[in-house]
This record gives C-alpha cells, structure tokens and sequence, in this order.
C-alpha cells in the first residue's frame, strides 16, 4: 500500500501549469520534444512552453484531427510529440487519424485531453467529455491514463518522454485534490493500493480518487470496511490488481467521471468476468449527456460523490453477502 497525504486539500498548483512546467523542463533537456495545440493554449496553459519554445510549438489552429496527423508526421522524423484539445475534440475529432496514423502504423503520439466529464463545467453537454476514453479504448494499442494529481501527472509525463506508443492523457486543468507523496513512484499499467479494507473495494481514477477515499470514511463509520484502489490506467487495465481486490473482498466499485458504458467500469467486468465474478456496481454516467453548471451541481446531478459511492458499496456488500 502507497502513503498517500493524510489530509484531503485542493494543491497550490493548477494541473495545466504543472504539465506546463514538467513539458518546458523536459524540452530544456530534450531537443525532440514539441509541443501542439488546437488554438487552446491560453485554456492549456500552455503559453509559456511557447514563449520559452517557440521553435518547438505548433498551433494547429481549430483543426484537431489535423493536429493528430501532424503529431504522427514529427514522430515519423523522429520527434516526441505532446499535443493537446479539450477531452471531447482530442477523442471524437481525433480518432479516425489517431486509429491510422498512430495506432495503426506504430507511431509515437501523446494526445492530451483536458476537462474530461463534469469538469468541463459551465462547457456545457457539446463539450462535456463522457465518453472520450471509451471512443479511444477500442483501438488496438493505445494506451489510456488519468493521472489523479500533480505528483502522478509530473511522474507520468516524465516517463512518458521516453515510451514509445500512442498514449492517450485524460487530464483536469485545474486544481486536483493533493493524493500522493512527492517522490512516490507510478507504472503504467499497475493500479495503487491507497488504503486496505476487507468487505469491498472501490476502483476509482482521477477527481473520483479523493470522492472514493472520503467514501472509505463514511463506510467505516458504518461498520465497513473499504479498500481503496486508484486504477489510473484504463488500458492495459491492471487484471492481476483486479482479481486480487475481487477475491480478497468480494466485491467491487468502480467510480469514474465518465460513461459507465465502455468506460472503467467496462474495462474491471471485462477482467471480472473472465477470472472472478464478484458483485459489482458502478458509479458514473448513466449514459446520459452533459448540461451547464458547476462541478459540485453537476457532481450531485450525476451522483458522483462520496455518500453515492458509500451507498454503492453497501450494495455490493450485500449482494456479496447473499
């Protein structure tokens, strides 16, 4: 099990200037990173990579698919590039070109989407990604991550300067709950155990995380005792992890800021049912669209807090029970 912060408090640092940061860096001392964006950079935060890189920033303008055509070419040549829209144009407007030009003739790409689900906000249900990971999780390849705060989202870039594949970053631009330990190591593909419990298990990925820990507390004080799981990679999705919970608590929820169709939630059964059937409910999307508001009002609408967690989890203690 991880060490994880012992208080809950939003970070000092906005996730967009933390990946700002983390890209200028890694350009500093790496000559082929480049960035691109689709006329977003203000939104990204982006524009001091561009004032520090302007050699090695692309504004593709709003033309995303284009964008993903681009990034393939530097890649062809050699380059490691980084390029970013908003969740919902990086996943629909992007696929066709992301499928061929990347998965397809094994390029080397990083797409990165931001204000992914309710984060979008006052965006409204146009811009309001639900399904940006499932429109990308079938393409053969690809890997899908959702770094949960700025300790993973600088470890994650990092590592991934030096990967080679299609990668698919499902980022919030603002200020994320602080999880993590500075210096705490991540691997793709391997969740993080964040807190241990015996009567069910709560996978959770990105802003879900902090929702699914103060769900543990609300479950404790109810006589259950909950673990908690932060699955950040979607695809490979962890399967030795996901049996592990399974068989050890008997029962599982997935939490996610997206579509339970095709999403996390999809991903953990596909592994469940294929080595433990266990009970399992899902907190999400309920395959709806998205509206204008807040983030808490679009939380609440969509059930995506805490207390819907915990009533989740006792559903599935009590469908394991019986």
């Amino acid at each position: 099990m991880v060490n994880i912060k012992t208080k809950l408090d939003h970070e000092p640092m906005m996730m967009r200037e933390v990946l700002c940061e983390v890209l200028k860096d890694l350009a500093d001392r790496n000559e082929k990173i480049v960035v691109l964006d689709s006329d977003l950079a203000a939104s990204s935060g982006i524009t001091p990579f561009a004032k520090a890189h302007p050699g090695r920033f692309i504004n593709c303008g709003i033309a995303e698919a284009n964008m993903a055509g681009v990034s393939a070419g530097l890649s062809a040549v050699g380059m490691v590039p980084f390029a970013h829209s908003f969740g919902c144009f990086a996943s629909r407007k992007t696929c066709d070109q992301v499928f061929l030009s990347g998965c397809y003739a094994k390029l080397n790409l990083r797409i990165i989407g931001t204000d992914p689900g309710v984060l979008a906000s006052y965006n409204g249900g146009t811009h309001m990604p639900f399904e940006d990971m499932s429109v990308l999780r079938g393409l053969a390849g690809i890997t899908l991550v959702e770094p949960s705060d700025s300790v993973m989202l600088k470890a994650l870039i990092n590592d991934l300067a030096d990967l080679y594949g299609v990668y698919y970053i499902r980022l919030q631009r603002k200020n994320a709950f602080g999880i993590y330990q500075e210096g705490t190591k991540f691997e793709i593909g391997r969740g993080m155990t964040l807190r241990e419990g015996k009567d069910v298990t709560l996978i959770a990925s990105g802003i879900m995380v902090a929702q699914a820990l103060i769900a543990a507390d609300l479950l404790q004080d109810q006589g259950l005792s909950a673990r908690v799981v932060d699955l950040f990679t979607w695809k490979p999705a962890d399967k030795d992890m996901i049996v592990s919970c399974a068989k050890e608590t008997g029962a599982i929820v997935t939490c996610e800021n997206h579509n339970i169709f095709g999403g996390l939630g999809s991903a953990v059964c596909e592994v469940l049912a294929q080595h433990t059937p266990v009970p399992v409910e899902m907190v999400g999307i309920h395959d709806e669209f998205g509206q204008v508001g807040s983030e808490d009002y679009l939380r609440g609408r969509y059930r995506l807090n805490a207390v819907d967690i915990a009533a989740a989890a006792i559903r599935a203690n009590g469908r394991r029970s019986n």
